[in-house]
């Protein structure tokens, strides 16, 4: 139970943590990525837009994703499975579960931040409208299966480079706060640019206006914008979620650290 207790509140405090300091450049890299480009999608006007629906989903995505990988690397490596094997598994689990929570979340944010909306409450009732005819639970879905695709290619990256990191710099995985951010900037800066081009496609199904193909929708992009295309935002994804991995990450062991010795 400390266990579960300790991964809840961790996870929960890095997802908010992030999520409040870096939401304006997640908003321009959603903005490049858009259909039209960042000035038609808004510039620089309202980079908050969307905070109330990433805020909300945010400490409990991070807490299902934490609560996960902890409880199921630890039972993997206890039963002899690699490391790096036990790290992949668990965090693409993990991942699942967070986006049970994330994707909804992400669906009404980047609609907001694209300034579809004015309002995350508003694209949120548009949703629940059924306005564009493919039922509820799928608007709010809609993009499950990329960002499941690009998820699990991330973490596949992201967390066994973490650990792998804090292994060269800690004895036994065991490190401060600060130099456990910087492991989590590394991996995450690594994973996120490798990913980009599924965060592309990931971002462009969410913000079109009706249910389309995923593979239809890459096609579309290679003839009518070129396969550079895919590497959109890829400067602010990449600086976004490195500075953010230290912050995310460092968070983590901080209120983990603070937890093993009170619980």
């Amino acid at each position: 139970m400390n266990e579960f207790t300790i991964s809840l509140v961790s996870g929960g405090a890095a997802g908010t943590a992030t999520d409040l300091a870096f939401f304006p450049i997640d908003t321009i890299k959603t903005r490049v990525q858009a259909h039209g480009g960042f000035l038609k999608n808004g510039g620089f006007r309202g980079l908050y837009r969307g905070l109330g629906s990433a805020v909300v989903a945010s400490a409990p995505s991070a807490s299902l994703f934490f609560v996960t990988y902890d409880a199921l690397k630890r039972s993997l490596i206890n039963n002899g499975t690699p490391a790096a094997v036990s790290h992949m598994a668990a965090a693409s689990c993990g991942e699942v579960a967070a986006c049970m929570v994330r994707v909804p979340a992400e669906v009404i944010k980047q609609r907001t931040q694209s300034m579809q909306f004015r309002t995350s409450a508003q694209a949120l009732r548009h949703i629940l409208g059924n306005v564009s005819g493919e039922g509820v639970l799928n608007g709010l879905y809609r993009g499950w299966s990329t960002t499941i695709m690009r998820e699990i290619p991330f973490t596949i990256i992201q967390f066994p480079l973490y650990e792998y990191l804090k292994t060269l710099w800690g004895a036994d995985g065991a490190l401060s706060p600060a130099r456990g951010a910087v492991c989590g900037s590394v991996a995450g800066g690594v994973a996120a640019a490798a990913t980009t081009p599924l965060d592309l496609l990931k971002t462009r199904l969410m913000l079109s206006h009706g249910k389309v193909g995923v593979w239809k929708l890459a096609r579309q992009i290679a003839r009518d914008e070129g396969y550079t295309a895919f590497l959109r935002g890829i400067g602010p994804r990449t600086m976004w979620i490195s500075a953010g991995g230290a912050i995310f990450l460092g968070v983590y062991e901080n209120v983990r650290a603070l937890l093993d010795k009170n619980l």
